[in-house]
């Protein structure tokens, strides 16, 4: 049988309206006595700012999330969170408590401030933001949107216990006796092997709280190589997850940078940290201030698939605007997954950049 016409990936390939380019100039901003963060400049150094806030939290940013942005029009700023990418310490290089002290929701908001002065940034900046990033830049503006001449966010993530629970809890109380009981919602549905491989990382004891497992075994101080093979297959089988339900079409065969060991080990502890910390925001921040962003134009892509951050995040964001009398300048759910590489998403998200009103 031939499969060969099938479609084999949901990833952009050559549809880019821009090509890759170099930073224009990089560099360490110290933000605290224990962390300095790596920061990257792209475009047109005189352009409109944007300031990018990648995913996780514990991602990274790279060269080619500089692609959203006309080149002529916007000096674009990467820069990888505490703890995360380039920046340090990290959780692979100096361990999980010199990494995760002073890593909160506060300082992330504060360190993005801190990058606007050390850059010269003095008036409104554009704020793009994808998956947790899309929660850090909204959290952004509902405390500083006088700095903010626009939200353009990807995959919404309101950070609810119910959103996480969908992800990493699903039926794993009662994987081991009935495997492909629908007992709960959850991501588990639609990716069952990859769950497989996530959840038997946990013994079935400890299977009816997923997340405090996993934290407990990355809050472990390796006594031995053994329990240090331990908590590194743990961090792996987290960051993989995650990669791999990020597309539409997974690549299974390429774990890409989820499977690096440095990288997920950061990704998996850092993420686990916040969740068991509630983002370090109160209940249902977002939607409880979203009043402070009726004057920010706010502009949403989410993938219909969406199985890290499912839609109906998107969608009560989206309401809670409108109820509010400002509803999102653009609303669009695409026919794609998470991942801000998803064909019809980055697409959208570069049209929408391509379209913003200048400054």
């Amino acid at each position: 049988m031939d499969f060969s016409k099938l479609q084999a990936t949901s990833k952009i390939t050559d549809q880019w309206s821009y090509p890759q380019a170099q930073a224009n100039r990089s560099g360490l901003l110290a933000v605290s006595p224990g962390h300095k963060l790596y920061w990257e400049e792209y475009g047109n150094p005189d352009g409109e700012p944007v300031m990018f806030l990648h995913g996780g939290p514990g991602g990274a940013c790279a060269p080619v999330m500089s692609r959203f942005f006309n080149p002529d029009r916007y000096r674009v700023i990467l820069f990888d969170q505490r703890g995360c990418g380039k920046s340090v310490p990290t959780v692979a290089s100096a361990g999980p408590k010199i990494a995760l002290s002073d890593n909160t929701t506060d300082h992330l908001v504060d360190d993005i401030n801190a990058l606007r002065t050390a850059l010269a940034i003095d008036g409104k900046m554009h704020v793009f933001g994808g998956s947790w990033g899309s929660t850090l830049a909204l959290v952004y503006a509902i405390r500083h949107p006088q700095n903010v001449a626009s939200l353009v966010l990807r995959g919404i993530f309101l950070g609810t216990r119910e959103d996480l629970l969908y992800m990493y809890q699903g039926n794993a109380a009662v994987f081991a006796e009935t495997p492909f009981a629908l007992t709960e919602p959850g991501a588990y549905v639609t990716y069952p092997e990859e769950w497989k491989a996530f959840v038997e990382v946990i013994p079935p004891a400890d299977r009816g709280d997923i997340m405090g497992a996993y934290k407990a075994i990355f809050d472990m101080i390796p006594q031995s190589e053994a329990e240090r093979e331990r908590q590194l297959q743990a961090a792996v089988a987290w960051s993989v997850w995650e990669g791999t339900i990020s597309n539409m079409i997974p690549d299974n065969a390429d774990s890409g940078k989820f499977g690096e060991p440095d990288f997920a080990l950061s990704f998996a502890q850092i993420e686990a940290h916040f969740f068991a910390n509630d983002l370090f925001l109160e209940p249902d921040y977002i939607v409880r201030h979203a009043a402070a962003l009726a004057g920010v134009p706010i502009h949403i892509v989410h993938g219909r698939f969406d199985q890290v951050c499912p839609l109906p995040q998107a969608s009560r964001l989206a309401a809670t605007l409108t109820e509010l009398g400002a509803p999102p300048a653009t609303f669009i759910m695409t026919n794609a997954g998470h991942s801000a590489m998803e064909r019809q998403t980055a697409m959208a998200l570069t049209a929408i950049m391509d379209g913003l009103p200048r400054l």
